[in-house]
């Protein structure tokens, strides 16, 4: 057997395995590693409205006035707050659905700034529906799914924070998802417009009502998948054989 000098140092801890104290900084594990994904997939999908908020606040601050955006120079306060409360929405929602971070106070503390934001993005763009005039192809049909979508929204978000008041997380996170996924729209509706890009041609009223409600629609989906997969749904199922 190989001696073991009292005072001295193992030679196999050495050459081996690094002691944990001698690790310095945060260890990232698979765990943390797997919960990032879908962040950062919500966040790109965000940068279609970010940008196009950005843009058009640029417009509004000096650009030209053309006929597609004449009516946002006549009353700009709706798309103005409507844009500074969609682009932080989006941005910080999709921090939400980061299990690492649900866990800490800071999602406590940027919720409290995401009920109010996703109500004002939410009835802004009810407000825009009704107060400006519709483009080229557009028709009543699809001011009505906006209308809808946008009350839809603010809707969930009420009842989201009406859950977690009365102590309904799972409630809560359900219906929080559901108004991020409404509020996500536009970055859905690039892609269902992608055909009509590729193609040559421009989509009819009827056409376009399809595409932009199927980019709401989509995003519904998902997240009504989301939510029933979810650790509370999860929970339901493991609890119902054990009540039969």
């Amino acid at each position: 057997m190989p001696r073991h000098r009292p005072g001295g140092h193992d030679r196999s801890t050495a050459a081996g395995a690094v002691p944990a104290a001698a690790v310095k900084g945060p260890v990232v594990t698979p765990s943390a590693r797997r919960e990032w994904p879908v962040p950062v997939l919500l966040i790109l999908l965000s940068a279609v409205p970010v940008i196009a908020g950005g843009v058009r606040l640029g417009d509004l601050g000096g650009g030209p006035v053309t006929p597609d955006n004449a009516r946002f120079f006549a009353d700009p306060v709706p798309v103005v707050l409507h844009i500074v409360a969609v682009v932080p929405y989006c941005l910080l929602g999709a921090l939400q659905f980061a299990p690492g971070l649900r866990r800490r106070r800071w999602h406590r503390l940027s919720g409290r700034l995401l009920v109010p934001l996703g109500l004002v993005a939410a009835l802004t763009g009810v407000w825009m529906s009704l107060a400006y005039p519709l483009n080229e192809g557009e028709g009543a049909s699809l001011t009505l799914v906006r209308l809808v979508f946008g009350s839809a929204m603010a809707a969930a978000v009420l009842l989201g924070f009406a859950a977690v008041r009365r102590g309904d997380i799972a409630g809560h996170r359900a219906w929080m998802t559901r108004g991020y996924a409404i509020g996500l729209g536009a970055g859905t509706q690039v892609f269902t417009h992608l055909p009509w890009v590729l193609l040559p041609g421009q989509p009819g009223e009827a056409t376009r009502t399809v595409l932009m409600a199927a980019g709401w629609v989509v995003n519904l989906a998902v997240a009504e998948w989301a939510v029933r997969r979810g650790p509370a749904a999860a929970g339901e199922r493991a609890a119902a054989p054990a009540r039969r």
